[in-house]
């Protein structure tokens, strides 16, 4: 079993958030290459982060399954777009990936199960569609129970102050980092990615009815921390709390009971993603901070997204901002092992702990 992942030209933006969480890792579907017609050649991996990762991008769906050794079992939709349509230029290559039998994973709003050419295709090749974002039956639902409140096991919020700052590549290296101090730290993965990476516990946030988003996240945590015995629990945050077309982040405090809080913060950005020309400001580090506080948690440190800065502005950012913060301000990307310390010892290590050898599993 292995995957294509589609990039759609977007493979070096932050459209392409999903491609490049998998390209990290991990993966449910070990990948075979990435499709991106601007980066042709190229291996995605030196392309993200500047480390290969022996992973070949291709210019289209035929091209790869012409070169490559071993054909491929699924296509995956790599990108996340701005209301989750599906973009035109994707099409194509889900056509051809639909009629060489590749099952299609789609993590957009836009649901391909629904498209009677891709449907029939998949059906006549024997494959299937899987559409992430499909909201869950009402059934299979819940309202929030307060059972939470009766929970002793930390929760430590990775939160935002806008879309696409890397919340979730900070908790994922933050789990890891925990995991080699002995603790069995687990996380609540709460969008498309996370579940296209394997992570056991979470919900789709975005594709959960409102009334029940709250229950969804307290049974993620309950379930993980039945499943697991977890040490301390992170929860994927989504958005952030003054994004005016997804607030969000209040429930991860109030619904979750989570006490500590990283935020995560790209210091490039003065207006929202998407929303500078409706003069939409984010607000002041400060501010959000106090309000972090007020809702009952505490932030314990702040974290940099740095991909448009150079290492010398990212230092001097870093610096300023922890002087005028009075909070350790840190690069997840360069000193994860400083964050792991730092919530190990915000959750306390009382010393009873159950202590577990490192796993890089999911």
């Amino acid at each position: 079993m292995s995957a294509l992942v589609l990039a759609n030209g977007l493979l070096q933006t932050n459209f392409a958030k999903t491609t490049h969480g998998l390209v990290r890792g991990p993966s449910r579907y070990p990948l075979a290459g990435v499709i991106d017609p601007a980066h042709t050649g190229a291996d995605a991996g030196t392309l993200l982060d500047g480390r290969p990762r022996n992973l070949p991008v291709f210019a289209s769906v035929p091209d790869a399954l012409t070169r490559l050794p071993t054909r491929p079992t699924h296509c995956i939709v790599g990108v996340a777009t701005v209301g989750g349509v599906l973009p035109p230029g994707l099409y194509a290559d889900l056509i051809a990936a639909a009629e060489a039998g590749l099952t299609l994973v789609n993590g957009l709003h836009h649901l391909l199960s629904e498209d009677e050419t891709l449907a029939r295709l998949t059906r006549a090749h024997g494959s299937d569609i899987i559409d992430i974002r499909r909201p869950p039956p009402t059934k299979n639902l819940r309202f929030w129970s307060g059972d939470i409140l009766k929970l002793t096991t930390p929760r430590v919020a990775v939160l935002g102050t806008d879309c696409a700052v890397g919340k979730r590549t900070t908790a994922l290296l933050l789990r890891n980092a925990l995991r080699t101090r002995g603790l069995r730290a687990e996380m609540i993965y709460t969008g498309q990615t996370g579940w296209l990476q394997g992570l056991q516990h979470g919900f789709i946030f975005d594709a959960t009815p409102n009334d029940f988003v709250a229950g969804a996240l307290e049974g993620a945590v309950l379930a993980c921390a039945r499943d697991t015995g977890a040490d301390v629990i992170l929860l994927e945050g989504q958005a952030s709390l003054r994004n005016p077309s997804g607030p969000t982040g209040s429930e991860f405090i109030l619904s979750a009971g989570a006490r500590g809080v990283i935020l995560q913060h790209d210091p490039t950005r003065t207006h929202f993603e998407d929303m500078e020309e409706l003069g939409c400001r984010i607000p002041p580090l400060k501010e959000e901070i106090a309000l972090i506080r007020l809702l009952g948690a505490e932030v314990w440190a702040v974290t940099l997204n740095e991909k448009k800065m150079t290492d010398t502005e990212a230092e001097t950012i870093r610096t300023h901002l922890a002087d005028d913060l009075a909070l350790p301000v840190l690069r997840p990307l360069q000193e994860i092992d400083a964050l792991g310390e730092l919530v190990r010892k915000g959750i306390g290590d009382t010393g009873t702990r159950r202590r577990i050898p490192h796993s890089p599993s999911p």
